[in-house]
């Protein structure tokens, strides 16, 4: 159940078209209901917590729990965002849901998307920044969030630092964002120029691409973690769905205060 749902149901119960009994049980067999998989507690209620269903960490389970995992979830038709899916994994759960959409280099796959949106003129927006080739499975992956949340976004890639001048020609595209993740590997200095250069909510993802002294990705996070510019928050190496949903929770809270009566 969405949060548009759920103010529909209760604007009936107001004017009389349902009763406060059939309303309830409606809430029962819907948002605040987890289903026991024994494996798995599949919860119901996260999309309207959260504006986003409970997400499937493909990693560390089997094909046969994640497509159990995700019919439950998908019974409402609402989106379901499956992460971090091998490619073995990946072929046996878009068999099993040949509508889905299937984003091989993010390693994703999601039940009930809705369409990419880009953003119209004046809209809140997230734009997802990475700074070489590279990291783009990283960049995908909060690409696939703003998505699953009909979220607009617009990606920026290959623009880091060792070619400056790429990132300054879309200055303006990144001035318009309402947040933006930016995705680095190697020293991760780019989250630290975008955040100089703008003033946004800048959600840094650092990537394990690298040499040795790279650490799998640790050198970067201590980099951005130690960024001299204001209003960067970092997340874990390789993070691009935390990021990505939280520049989306960004998009949503200026929506609502957009539509907020005054």
């Amino acid at each position: 159940m969405s949060e548009s749902e759920l103010r529909e149901l209760l604007d009936h119960v107001r004017t009389g078209r349902r009763s406060t009994d059939e309303a309830l049980q409606h809430l029962r067999s819907g948002p605040f209901r987890t289903t026991d998989l024994a494996f798995a507690q599949v919860d119901h209620h996260r999309r309207l917590r959260q504006g986003l269903g409970e997400v499937i960490f493909g990693e560390g389970k089997t094909a046969a729990q994640v497509i159990a995992i995700a019919s439950e979830a998908g019974q409402s038709g609402a989106p379901v965002l499956i992460t971090r899916l091998q490619p073995e994994k990946s072929a046996e759960v878009a068999a099993r849901f040949p509508a889905a959409r299937v984003n091989a280099p993010a390693r994703t796959i999601t039940l009930h998307a809705p369409a990419p949106a880009a953003p119209r003129p004046g809209e809140p927006h997230v734009v997802i920044a990475a700074a070489g080739t590279s990291d783009l499975p990283v960049a995908e992956e909060a690409a696939e969030v703003c998505v699953a949340m009909a979220i607009p976004h617009v990606t920026v890639y290959d623009i880091g630092v060792a070619g400056i001048h790429r990132l300054l020609a879309r200055a303006d595209t990144l001035q318009a964002a309402t947040a933006l993740v930016v995705v680095a590997g190697m020293e991760g200095a780019l989250p630290s120029v975008v955040a100089g250069l703008l003033g946004r909510p800048v959600f840094a993802v650092p990537t394990s691409v690298g040499y040795g002294a790279n650490f799998g990705g640790l050198s970067a996070l201590l980099a951005m973690l130690n960024c001299c510019a204001p209003g960067v928050t970092v997340t874990n190496i390789d993070n691009g769905f935390s990021a990505g949903f939280a520049a989306c929770q960004v998009v949503r809270a200026v929506r609502e205060a957009a539509a907020a009566p005054r």
